[in-house]
């Protein structure tokens, strides 16, 4: 029955026009939104109303909540979704907005010592919970075209955390075929980006992604979205696996193509 009722609830908002202003906002939070087709924008446009409409929001420290804030970050969400289905990221309850970098405990086991400390984030993603963001990291992002995307990072942790509690660069997969392609590029490339920036040498991509896989996935997930010709010629075979995995091929003639199934 709540099946039923949320797939009637999003055919209700689908159907809707864009409240006043949101368009604006939608059109400025991503690049290349002028290279979508009709289609892709009525499309993106209902996935962004549902996203807004689902999730608790919560402006943290302060930040007091406007649609500026929601409709950018849902945004970031709905073109990550643009060709996949949007119960993607239905156990993201809530989303949390921080107005800048916050601080959190952590821990880490470090020669079998259990060491706790204060850490500065400007994001997170927990399994079955929320996701949490620092709003002006987005904000520069967004102003400045970067490669980075602090919520197509953290939301892509939630794909990766799909089939387990932890997140280790593998999300779920169509094939075995292309799991072992995924597994042999990803982490091929992992230590590549790893010598590069181990030596100084640039990349499009950041050398946050270097940590580990589950860093790699969300940073080449970033610059497939923010930074796409550039992904797909440094890093090939890399912009291949996530074309596929995202069902979305951006093409600098053409725009975006999704080969929706």
């Amino acid at each position: 029955m709540w099946q039923w009722w949320r797939g009637y609830r999003r055919r209700i908002l689908s159907s809707k026009p864009l409240p006043e202003g949101w368009e604006t906002i939608i059109s400025h939070a991503i690049p290349f939104y002028e290279l979508l087709t009709d289609n892709h924008r009525k499309l993106l446009g209902a996935k962004v109303q549902c996203f807004v409409a689902e999730k608790n929001w919560e402006g943290c420290n302060g930040l007091k909540l406007h649609d500026l804030h929601r409709v950018s970050i849902a945004t970031q969400m709905a073109v990550m979704t643009l060709g996949l289905a949007l119960e993607y990221f239905d156990k993201v309850l809530s989303i949390l907005v921080y107005p800048t970098a916050y601080v959190a405990p952590a821990r880490e086991n470090v020669g079998g010592m259990v060491l706790e400390y204060q850490s500065t984030r400007a994001g997170e993603a927990w399994a079955g919970g929320p996701v949490i963001v620092a709003w002006d990291e987005l904000e520069q992002t967004i102003e400045r075209r970067l490669p980075s995307n602090v919520v197509i990072h953290e939301f892509a942790h939630q794909l990766d955390m799909q089939n387990g509690a932890h997140a280790d660069g593998v999300p779920v997969l169509e094939s075995v075929p292309f799991a072992e392609r995924w597994l042999e590029v990803m982490h091929r490339d992992r230590e590549r980006l790893a010598s590069l920036c181990s030596n100084r040498q640039p990349s499009i991509l950041d050398c946050y992604g270097a940590s580990n896989q589950a860093e790699f996935f969300a940073v080449c997930s970033e610059t497939f979205f923010q930074a796409p010709y550039q992904l797909k010629l440094e890093w090939p075979e890399v912009y291949d696996l996530l074309s596929q995995f995202y069902n979305l091929d951006w093409s600098p003639s053409a725009g975006p193509r999704a080969h929706f199934t």
